[in-house]
């Protein structure tokens, strides 16, 4: 089954296509011609989700999925949740910056809890005459959550984003030293996934 999903992101796209497996082509936003920067103006993770797969069903009218993801901390409140990507500003995703903006606005704080949330919304495109003339769309979304704490210092060289001071619940190394093989069984992205997967098994 060939299915866009909605990113340029190659740590995305390795790590989905690693999850998913050989029984589906993932194409991204570049494969089929889409170059533009779609914008994510949700103020959930659910409605940027949503709003990324509804660009391109409207404009590609392909099955379609796309994901957001926030890391969110109780000792801030939730944050940067939503603004994970950016939370340090300025235009790109800034990964060192986000980081460094984190640990120093968790301080000296002992409250260290966090959990990483993902939020898939999948948009299926049905005939509803078997020429394909008509069509509707369905929509259905996925969550996948992965508790943890957040260290204080970085620690190992694989993974992205704030990998390297996310320590999952239950182990005692970060994604960043736990490598893609085990992270992609256990992480927020890896959950959500698995419920795409389950779902788009029984197409």
């Amino acid at each position: 089954m060939k299915i866009v999903f909605a990113t340029n992101n190659q740590h995305k796209l390795d790590e989905i296509r690693g999850i998913l497996g050989d029984g589906f082509e993932i194409v991204s936003l570049n494969d089929i011609g889409c170059h533009k920067d779609i914008p994510e103006t949700g103020k959930t993770l659910e409605e940027n989700a949503l709003q990324k797969a509804q660009y391109v069903y409207e404009h590609y009218h392909v099955n379609c999925f796309a994901d957001d993801t926030g890391l969110e901390v109780d000792a801030l409140n939730g944050a940067p949740g939503v603004y994970s990507a950016r939370y340090a500003g300025g235009e790109g995703h800034d990964s060192e910056a986000n980081m460094t903006k984190l640990l120093h606005e968790l301080g000296n704080n002992n409250n260290r809890k966090a959990r990483f949330r993902t939020v898939i919304a999948l948009i299926e495109k049905k005939d509803v005459c078997p020429c394909g003339c008509t069509s509707v769309k369905k929509v259905h979304q996925f969550e996948g959550i992965v508790n943890g704490e957040i260290i204080r210092e970085r620690r190992g060289g694989e993974g992205f984003g704030y990998d390297p001071i996310f320590q999952p619940e239950g182990y005692d190394k970060t994604f960043a030293e736990l490598g893609m093989d085990i992270k992609n069984t256990i992480s927020h992205r890896a959950r959500a996934t698995q419920k795409l997967a389950e779902y788009l098994k029984t197409l």
